[in-house]
C-alpha cells in the first residue's frame, strides 16, 4: 500500500474507533435483538460451536476461516458467526460479554456480529440456564428497502443523459446539429 495512503487509512480507523462511542451502547438481551442494531453489549453463552470453513474473498483475495456458534441466554439464541482468529478464542460452554457488537441479516436470518470493532471477553458471571427454543436466527426477516444515494453522473460516466453513456453517439452529435432537427 502507498505510505500516505496507509496513514491516511490508520487516522480513519483510528477516528472511528474514537467516534463510534459517541452513541451509548445499547445493553441488550439476546430476545430483543432486531436487525441493524449497532453498539450493542450482549452478554451469552457459547451453546454450540460449528464447523470451520474456508471462504474467499473477492474484495481482499484472501482465505478466510469462518465457522458458526450458536449463543444464548436465559431468553432466546442467536447465530454469531466467528471469523479468523475468534474461532480459536471461543469455546463452548463458556459464557462472554460482547461489547460494540451489531446485528445484520445472512441470506434473510438474524445475526449477531463481532465485527472489527467489537470486543469479545470473558464475562463476570456464568449464565447457567439458557434458552435455546426462541431461536432469534429462525424466522426469515424481509430486508429493509433503504434506497442508494445518489451523487450524479448517473453511472454513464458523468456524461449527459441524451448522449448515452457508453461512448456511442448520441442525440446532440456532431453530425446531427444544424439540420433543423429536434429532439
Amino acid at each position: 500500500m502507498i505510505p500516505e495512503l496507509s496513514l491516511v487509512f490508520q487516522t480513519l480507523q483510528s477516528y472511528h474507533r474514537e467516534n463510534q462511542n459517541d452513541q451509548e451502547p445499547t445493553l441488550a438481551t439476546v430476545a430483543e435483538l432486531s436487525p441493524r442494531m449497532k453498539n450493542l453489549t450482549v452478554t451469552f453463552k457459547v451453546v454450540e460451536k460449528g464447523e470451520e470453513r474456508e471462504v474467499f474473498s473477492r474484495k481482499s483475495n484472501e482465505t478466510h476461516r469462518v465457522a458458526d456458534a450458536i449463543v444464548a441466554d436465559s431468553t432466546a439464541c442467536v447465530t454469531v458467526p466467528l471469523w479468523n482468529e475468534s474461532i480459536d478464542n471461543v469455546e463452548a460452554g463458556k459464557t462472554y460479554t460482547l461489547k460494540n457488537g451489531y446485528t445484520g441479516l445472512f441470506k434473510g436470518h438474524l445475526r449477531l456480529n463481532i465485527g472489527r470493532y467489537g470486543e469479545l471477553t470473558p464475562a463476570e458471571e456464568e449464565i447457567e440456564e439458557v434458552n435455546t427454543e426462541n431461536d432469534m436466527s429462525e424466522p426469515e426477516h424481509e430486508r429493509e428497502y433503504r434506497p442508494r444515494r445518489s451523487y450524479g453522473g448517473g453511472g454513464g460516466g458523468g456524461r449527459d443523459r441524451r448522449e448515452g453513456g457508453y461512448g456511442g453517439r448520441g442525440r446532440n452529435d456532431r453530425r446531427d446539429r444544424g439540420r433543423g432537427r429536434r429532439y
